[in-house]
């Protein structure tokens, strides 16, 4: 079938030039540039926050960073949205381009108010920093190819930083044939620029010898540098699906960006999403056949560091700040929040109170000299099997704002700190945080406290109090902050609590570890008819009406109201103790000092200055949940109830035997014969099997074997003996 087909002539005049039309694209583009730079200029030149006063916010911004020698500048994104519509939408679809025009026309109208007028390309460039970009937040799991080379703002925490390195902005090469050197632009972020293969003269007459393949090479004293780090981030824990790893993405920070974040940090990256090319491990491959899969990566042209404890008390609107105070008058708003605690679980009333006083936290305080007094809470929960311990760390878990949760068989000392992971690309170390540094800020809950591996418990001593994390390895020397609580679940040695055993020997923990807990709960499985059946009506009624009554299973206070209420206090309130109730509070610690001295032997868990402050981190905690500023006599005295009923409790029946024995003068005797046969049969540096020494102890004086128990306990404590090889072994030191 033939096809007519319209034959087209032109003559000499009319036929199409191709280089016409690519110089009419780029007088085009050139006419785009200057109009663009000249609204910057404008809005640089005479932008007004307010217009009742005659102040450009901008332009003597500039002028004073330029007098500093400080080469950047902040662009609040709303205000050229408001300026120009038209330049906030260029800079949303088009930044890399747009931002260049940008710092070149902030040069400009730097160059237009000094005299004598310097020339322009002497001067540094500036670096515009973007903020408030008012978009939707988009999380790394989310970004794609839609936002390819557009600007986004993308939340998370930094988990890594490498040091600062060096990144060419304008290479200078060389011919290593003829000699002849010309510049090349280097573009932003991890892309490279690549070498031209020939040289423009290769062949031409004057050289004698023609230039090979590949003749260039960079003159670096020649080129022009800035400074340039690689970031890590990852996705905040508590936006993580359930099962999911989280996402990681490389950001790239350089100038006036570089050093402004440490791991740890959360900040909003005000970035452009860009590729590059995936690192090849075949070196002989084709080179043009190397683009294809990219590997994507944000280059930071703004951060914002949302660092504080919770971020969320500082957005919330008026009407919710209304609701909050209102609430906060409620003078029954204590038990109501205490019982808004996890209220699927039954009983545990003092415990619910602990916890809401961990999520509050006290007032942290900074001493003079550089000295920083923490003011989170500590609480440990150590019981039997199956009374709800892990239900409450789940529950805090997803009633705190910012909350991390980990086991603490399946959490290495690394892995709850920081480590130093060496980078596969560049060779260099770099910090990666773990879960107390990701959870700045919020809480870490612990689950299986006494699964975990000595050595990684001694780690975390420093985060507890300090709530610093030092870190010195393959030369890196740092300090990264971790200001979180520690909510910790544990069982005793024996998996249950044994009640023919003293606390000392139950707990499986050194006094240093335990002295940094503010609250310490031992939760006992006790067999009473009228309790049991109590529960288990309970429990067969949430199975029963699951999904049918939800009040039941909200609470007095729902978890988005609590955890508002949380994240307000935490922001805004700082209470301190007033006069009467810091005597009230001396009073009471001076007679537990003295009720302590009163006792044959310490107890498993010792009282010291860090109760005291333990007790008045709670008394500040309470205050802060009824939103005033000074912690009265009454805040004290429900702290001390609550230090009474759970540490104090737990270090009064750290004696010998909890019957009541460690007062018989007859077993008292029977305890001293037993140590002065420990101290014959082990000799110093000497270890031996307890199961062994207690029986001949038993066979050859005639001994009870509680009462060998309790003079190894002693001794361990005084510090002459040491347990080894899980409890199986006595180690004497002196």
């Amino acid at each position: 079938m033939d096809w007519d087909v319209p034959s087209v002539t032109y003559s000499s005049q009319e036929v199409p030039d191709a280089s016409s039309q690519v110089n009419s694209s780029q007088i085009q583009s050139n006419k785009r540039q200057k109009e663009l730079e000249s609204k910057f200029r404008q809005f640089l030149r005479q932008f007004q926050k307010d217009r009742n006063h005659e102040s450009y916010h901008y332009r003597e911004t500039l002028h004073a960073n330029y007098q500093q020698r400080d080469w950047k500048l902040v662009v609040d994104y709303n205000h050229i949205s408001f300026f120009d519509q038209m330049l906030s939408e260029e800079i949303r679809n088009h930044p890399a381009a747009t931002l260049e025009i940008f710092e070149k026309a902030a040069i400009q109208v730097i160059a237009m108010n000094l005299t004598p007028r310097p020339n322009i390309e002497s001067m540094p460039p500036f670096q515009i920093q973007i903020v408030n970009f008012d978009r939707n937040p988009v999380h790394i799991r989310d970004l794609g190819s839609t936002n390819m080379n557009a600007l986004v703002v993308v939340p998370g925490i930094i988990i890594s930083a490498s040091r600062v390195q060096t990144k060419a902005t304008k290479l200078t090469i060389q011919c290593s044939n003829c000699r002849s050197t010309k510049q090349i632009a280097c573009p932003g972020g991890f892309l490279k620029a690549p070498l031209p293969r020939q040289c423009e003269y290769a062949s031409a007459e004057k050289n004698e010898k023609r230039c090979p393949l590949d003749p260039y090479i960079a003159l670096p004293d020649r080129c022009e540098f800035v400074d340039m780090q690689t970031l890590r981030l990852q996705e905040d824990p508590e936006n993580i699906p359930t099962g999911e790893m989280p996402r990681r993405i490389k950001l790239s920070c350089d100038r006036k960006l570089v050093d402004r974040v440490k791991p740890g940090s959360r900040i909003n990256a005000i970035a452009i999403y860009e590729t590059m090319p995936a690192a090849s491990k075949n070196k002989n491959k084709d080179k043009s056949g190397a683009f294809g899969v990219q590997i994507p990566y944000l280059r930071i042209i703004g951060m914002e560091e949302q660092n504080e404890s919770l971020k969320k008390g500082s957005n919330l609107t008026a009407e919710e700040e209304e609701r909050i105070q209102e609430m906060s008058r409620d003078p029954e708003l204590y038990d109501k929040l205490s019982k808004s605690i996890a209220p699927a679980i039954f009983g545990y009333e003092d415990i619910k109170k602990a916890v809401c006083c961990l999520l509050f936290g006290g007032t942290r305080k900074h001493l003079p000299g550089g000295a920083r007094l923490r003011g989170d809470i500590n609480v440990l929960l150590l019981g039997d099997p199956s009374c709800a311990k892990s239900a409450f760390l789940k529950f805090v878990h997803e009633i705190a704002p910012i909350a991390v949760y980990t086991s603490g068989k399946g959490s290495s000392a690394a892995g709850l700190t920081a480590s130093v992971i060496r980078d596969s690309a560049s060779g260099e170390f770099h910090l990666e945080g773990g879960a107390m540094v990701l959870a700045d800020g919020g809480v870490v809950c612990i689950d299986e406290f006494d699964k975990m591996r000595e050595q990684d418990r001694v780690a975390i001593h420093e985060a507890m109090e300090q709530q610093t994390i030092s870190i010195a390895k393959a030369g890196i020397t740092t300090i990264l902050n971790s200001r979180t609580s520690v909510l910790a679940a544990a069982n005793p040695i024996w998996g249950r609590y044994d009640i023919d055993k003293s606390t000392a020997e139950n707990i499986d923990f050194q006094s240093t570890i335990l002295s940094r807990f503010d609250l310490i709960f031992i939760i006992r499985d006790i067999k009473d008819a009228k309790k049991d059946a109590t529960l288990a009506t309970h429990i067969i009624n949430l199975h029963i009406n699951q999904n049918v009554d939800s009040t039941v299973a909200e609470g007095a206070i729902s978890s988005e109201n609590m955890s508002k209420l949380v994240a307000y206090a935490r922001h805004n309130i700082k209470p301190k103790l007033s006069i009467p109730a810091a005597e009230h509070l001396r009073n009471h610690y001076v007679r537990f000092r003295k009720e302590a001295k009163t006792r044959k032997e310490s107890s498993a868990i010792p009282i010291t200055v860090r109760q005291l402050e333990a007790i008045v981190r709670i008394s500040e905690s309470l205050a802060k949940m009824e939103l005033k500023d000074q912690a009265n006599v009454n805040h004290v005295k429900e702290a001390v109830r609550l230090f009474q009923v759970a540490t104090l409790a737990a270090a009064q029946t750290g004696e010998m035997g909890s019957s009541g024995m460690g007062n018989d003068p007859e077993f008292q005797r029977k305890v001293m014969r037993a140590e002065k046969y420990i101290q014959q049969r082990v000799m110093i540096g000497e270890a031996k099997q307890i199961s062994k020494l207690t029986r001949d102890a038993i066979q050859r004086t005639g001994l009870e074997e509680r009462a060998v128990n309790a003079a190894v306990m002693i001794m361990v404590r005084r510090g002459d003996l040491e347990f080894k090889n899980k409890r199986k072994k006595i180690y004497r030191r002196r």
